[in-house]
């Protein structure tokens, strides 16, 4: 670990007891994101992340599991309770706080957060020496382009109940049948749509089998040709959040209050928005990594 990763990782455990505990698409929609990037990956990119993926970090055991490029898109979520991972959860997401009733905003959101997460980890892809760094580096920027994808993600609702924010929906609860179900949780699921995890304790992530159909849905109508891609700025993260939190107030908290059931048309928008933000992530985090690993042909 060099001196750089050190003092990044201190810093973010120092506000490690204020962060919130929010997971970002079920292993399904990461795995989604990660796909629809694989597949358009330069030859180069592609020879890096194969290479990186093969070396097996910090928790071994946990890292077995996800040897490939779709699967390692759920390591983050995956080590995220391991010992020595203490200072991941604030990493996931970015709180720009919205005033539903007027309450006063708080001040947030935390210096270290998604945002600078894929700064900070897409640096030591370009120039770190340590393959082991690397390899932990390129998990963590698979992981977090899905996250910053997530509306919830990216946003924090605030009124007179909540003068600290809902934690990106974790504190906003709806109905969906007989069961009370967290909004972001709905969210993180693709409103009930991804390939879903198996049951606890052990959220087995979906066979890859179950990928392939999912990723053919949501990338109808979504291609890479749509000029807000802007897939010439693939280091553009702070667009990518801003995106997230105005999905979130525009459709996420619209129509919906807590403890109801969503309606049909509530559910028809926001599959509409997963869907895309699904797709814009894959398509965004292939032009990442490969500007990271331009093509030498």
């Amino acid at each position: 670990m060099t001196k750089r990763t050190l003092t990044f990782l201190l810093a973010c455990c120092l506000i490690y007891f204020t962060s919130t505990n929010a997971i970002g698409w079920g292993a399904g929609g990461h795995m989604m994101v990660a796909s629809i990037a694989f597949k358009r990956l330069n030859p180069t990119a592609k020879a890096n992340v194969k290479k990186l993926l093969a070396i097996p970090i910090n928790p071994c055991a946990v890292t077995a599991k996800s040897p490939d490029f779709v699967n390692a898109a759920h390591w983050g979520d995956d080590v995220r309770p391991k010992l020595g991972f203490e200072f991941a959860p604030n990493l996931h997401f970015v709180d720009f706080p919205f005033s539903a009733d007027g309450t006063p905003l708080p001040d947030l959101p935390e210096p270290h957060n998604i945002i600078m997460a894929l700064e900070h980890y897409v640096e030591v892809l370009k120039t770190s020496i340590d393959t082991n760094e690397q390899a932990e580096a390129l998990r963590y920027v698979i992981h977090f382009a899905g996250d910053i994808h997530q509306p919830l993600h990216c946003s924090t609702r605030v009124d007179s109940a909540h003068p600290k924010g809902d934690q990106g929906g974790n504190l906003f609860v709806i109905k969906i049948g007989t069961q009370s179900v967290k909004l972001h949780s709905y969210w993180d699921g693709g409103l009930d749509s991804f390939p879903k995890s198996g049951p606890p304790p052990s959220y087995t992530p979906p066979v890859l089998s179950k990928i392939s159909p999912a990723v053919t849905i949501a990338l109808q109508g979504h291609p890479d040709t749509d000029p807000d891609l802007k897939l010439d700025d693939p280091f553009n993260y702070k667009a990518w959040a801003k995106e997230s939190e105005d999905l979130a107030q525009q459709a996420v908290y619209k129509d919906i209050a807590a403890g109801q059931t969503p309606t049909g048309a509530y559910k028809t928008r926001g599959l509409e928005v997963v869907r895309k933000r699904v797709a814009f992530g894959g398509y965004r985090l292939a032009a990442l990594l490969n500007a990271i690993w331009p093509d030498a042909h």
